[in-house]
């Protein structure tokens, strides 16, 4: 599931459902899991919110827009995030940060590729990149790092990619399952994985915002959907209590609606504001034969 994980203290990053974008060679046996459950390709933006600090938090205030693009390629899901946040601060000049991340995940999840770039004030501070190969899913898997230099995290033999484990929350949903947890490797930043707990709270149903109805493509967001509670644990560290937390609602065509995340100090919100379908990087064509398609949306 994408790590929507809009701020990790004075750094953007994502996830929950790259500008790089990865097109390889079209195995006729590609199965695309997300497709056949009922997932939608599409393209969103959310507006981003400061809703809530403590007296201690050096923040003064958090404003600005996402950008979310998901999807399949002929053998791989692609999906793009772009943040472009401005950062108040109570003794320090504000700042702008920008972020673009990008994924390919294979269908059959031997294959992962991520990279990341931010930028302060039109700076880069902070850029990743790397891949994960696996010969046996059943076995453990290292992702390697092209950027940072020499950076290696060992991945246990159960760990998801973003989009295998969307696909297994809306299964243990379907189930009826209320509490589940997993391992996520989603390649943001170099922290490397996070074992994710999932807490189903109830059923939950979205309305479009007057102000934003006509930019909100109403049949992506009518369907079946949950409000979830998530809490995100660094692997490598050894601690108790939760990096982050995020509550959502997550729609089983794969669109999330709704998010806001909670920091030790401070909580943002992340509203839908616009979402429509897309077209499929790969697509049947008329020879019944899967042909390429080069058209490439943009941001809204």
């Amino acid at each position: 599931m994408l790590k929507f994980n809009i701020i990790n203290k004075n750094k953007i990053f994502i996830g929950f459902c790259a500008s790089l974008i990865i097109v390889f060679s079209t195995p006729s046996y590609a199965i695309d899991r997300a497709r056949q459950a009922g997932f939608i390709p599409h393209k969103a933006l959310y507006n981003i919110r400061l809703s809530a600090k403590s007296s201690s938090a050096k923040i003064a205030n958090i404003r600005g827009k996402m950008f979310y693009e998901w999807q399949p390629s002929c053998d791989a899901w692609v999906s793009t995030n772009k943040f472009d946040m401005i950062y108040e601060y109570n003794e320090m000049p504000s700042m702008r940060v920008t972020s673009d991340f990008s994924t390919y995940e294979s269908f059959d999840g031997k294959n992962f590729n991520f990279t990341s770039q931010r930028k302060r004030d039109g700076i880069i501070f902070e850029e990743v990149r790397g891949n994960v190969e696996k010969n046996d899913l059943s076995a453990p898997s290292n992702a390697i790092y092209k950027i940072p230099e020499d950076l290696v995290f060992e991945l246990p033999s159960k760990t998801f990619f973003p989009m295998a484990h969307t696909l297994d929350v809306l299964k243990q949903l379907k189930e009826g399952k209320k509490f589940f947890k997993s391992t996520l490797f989603d390649g943001s930043d170099a922290q490397g994985p996070v074992d994710v707990n999932v807490f189903v709270i109830k059923k939950a149903s979205y309305t479009p915002p007057k102000k934003y109805e006509t930019d909100i493509d109403k049949d992506l967001v009518s369907g079946k959907a949950w409000k979830m509670r998530l809490a995100f644990f660094p692997l490598n560290i050894s601690d108790s209590t939760s990096d982050y937390e995020m509550s959502l609602v997550f729609h089983e065509n794969g669109v999330i609606s709704d998010m806001k995340i909670d920091y030790s100090d401070f909580s943002v919100t992340q509203k839908l504001i616009a979402i429509e379908p897309i077209d499929d990087l790969c697509h049947e064509g008329t020879d019944g034969k899967n042909q390429k398609n080069d058209k490439r949306l943009k941001n809204k």
